[in-house]
């Protein structure tokens, strides 16, 4: 896949359609950056984008990928498939934002406790009021420990590891 070929037609579609990067940008939803990235050849859009981009300048995901206009028509069955795949491909990614927000609500919740024991002085220091400190400074760290990992290259892996696991399960 020649990304620099597919850049110089996305610019292409774009000029043809009359828009700048700018209002492309807004129209996706990204950053007026990140549409000179694709363009430049130096970053690819994500399939979900490619596909929304497809429809908007009507033409096939394959001439896209492909950088140039194709004669054929892609068949009906690829192109079901490919708006699965970009489907799942953004179901994935929203999980993936939920569970990023609890874990940093959660975190944010904890902190906000422990600080609330840590100015709270009782008359005598319980057991209890000790753990209840170092649970509501340990979650916290978790919580940052985890989204670190899952915001890292590493997520991938994970994930990947994840599928294989459920796939022989099945």
């Amino acid at each position: 896949m020649d990304q620099q070929k597919i850049g110089r037609f996305l610019k292409e579609l774009r000029n043809e359609k009359k828009l700048t990067q700018e209002q492309l940008a807004e129209k996706l939803g990204v950053s007026r950056r990140t549409v000179s990235r694709w363009e430049t050849g130096s970053n690819m859009p994500d399939l979900d984008i490619l596909v929304e981009m497809a429809d908007y300048y009507d033409v096939d995901l394959r001439e896209l990928l492909d950088g140039e206009r194709r004669s054929g028509k892609m068949n009906k069955e690829l192109e079901e498939t490919v708006l699965k795949v970009a489907d799942y491909s953004s179901e994935e990614k929203r999980k993936m934002t939920r569970i990023m927000h609890w874990l940093y609500t959660a975190g944010v919740v904890s902190f906000l406790i422990f600080f609330g024991l840590l100015f709270t002085e009782p008359e005598e220091r319980t057991f209890f009021f000790g753990f209840a400190q170092g649970i509501t400074l340990g979650i916290p760290f978790v919580m940052v420990s985890v989204g670190a990992i899952m915001t890292s290259k590493y997520a991938a892996k994970i994930r990947a590891f994840k599928k294989r696991i459920s796939c022989r399960s099945i």
